[in-house]
């Protein structure tokens, strides 16, 4: 690795299909412009990663977070559902989102 290099990655993932990009950048390079250097975007078309946030193992950071030796980028993708409603509507059913599968509440 060149002298003032770092090593990071950049992770991006639908269902069914991910994506995880090591790369050395430049120390002082932010997430946005690892994003750009990973080339995601064109193994992603559908998304807009101009407006997608970026988190640094799950921590949304800004765009301008300065990496670190070792962090891992993150595309957060929209929510397919908005999890409140998800939870309404299981409570509706008699039902909780419990160990990420709806269970029988227990009364």
């Amino acid at each position: 690795m060149a002298d003032g290099a770092i090593r990071i990655e950049v992770a991006c993932a639908l269902p069914g299909r991910q994506r995880l990009i090591a790369l050395n950048v430049s120390a002082g390079t932010n997430a946005r412009e690892a994003l750009a250097l990973s080339q995601l975007q064109a193994e992603f078309p559908e998304l807009d990663f101009e407006r997608l946030p970026l988190a640094v193992y799950g921590e949304l950071v800004a765009d301008d977070y300065l990496l670190q030796p070792g962090d891992r980028v993150e595309v957060c993708r929209p929510l397919a559902r908005d999890p409140r409603e998800v939870r309404r509507e299981l409570a509706e059913r008699g039902l909780t989102m419990a160990g990420g599968a709806a269970r029988r509440r227990r009364d």
